[in-house]
């Protein structure tokens, strides 16, 4: 691999900073493919290919450790790869990463939520009408029409829920800390144990766009 080929050191040294942050975990050390995350790199891409010959050469020169954790391998910042980044960022030396993959997901849900949460109110809207017919119907509706509606209710009032929160409720990631959803809210110390618990049960997914259309 050419110099000409190659990331800037303390560009890569850089998104394994930011992907161990970002990880939140107790131990530190991050996947190579956490690391093309950051760069932006697909993973079969001949650039990560590039940045994983790359890692080699960091450990070579004493500025990251590989180990293992799970049977996978991960890599992680030694004491003088954290020197040379630290020296690197106060000469402004790094390069801007791209954008991280907390703010893509935040991003990406927000957008999301601004196309689809009008659809969401209709056809939550629609289910209420539904049951409202089912209540006035005459002679009175057999009980699986209930147990139907049911099922669709809670799917459309979980799936506006979910939609409100990533457009209204979910906080734009700061990249100095990993964005890690606990499924707590700051009213959440007003109330009993029991319902604290139950509120964040229902909370579960919420941040996930892909179970839009899945959700039961």
């Amino acid at each position: 691999m050419s110099n000409a080929d190659a990331m800037p050191d303390e560009l890569v040294l850089a998104a394994i900073e930011r992907a161990d942050l970002h990880s939140a975990r107790d131990t530190p050390g991050v996947p190579a493919w956490a690391i093309y995350e950051h760069l932006d790199f697909p993973q079969r891409s001949m650039r990560a290919r590039r940045v994983r010959s790359q890692l080699d050469a960091l450990e070579a020169d004493g500025l990251l450790e590989r180990s293992r954790r799970n049977g996978a391998q991960i890599w992680v910042l030694t004491r003088g790869g954290r020197r040379r980044l630290r020296r690197a960022h106060l000469a402004g030396e790094v390069s801007q990463l791209p954008e991280s993959p907390q703010h893509q997901a935040w991003r990406n849900a927000r957008t999301a939520a601004t196309q689809e949460i009008e659809r969401f109110r209709q056809s939550l809207r629609e289910s209420i009408r539904e049951a409202t017919d089912l209540l006035g119907a005459e002679p009175p509706a057999h009980s699986d029409a209930w147990f139907e509606l049911c099922d669709r209710l809670r799917r459309a009032a979980w799936r506006l829920g979910s939609a409100s929160y990533c457009l209204h409720e979910w906080v734009e990631p700061d990249d100095t800390r990993a964005d890690i959803d606990d499924h707590r809210e700051p009213a959440d110390d007003q109330l009993d144990p029991g319902q604290e618990r139950r509120n964040r049960a229902r909370r579960h997914g919420r941040r996930n766009t892909r179970l839009w259309e899945t959700s039961t």
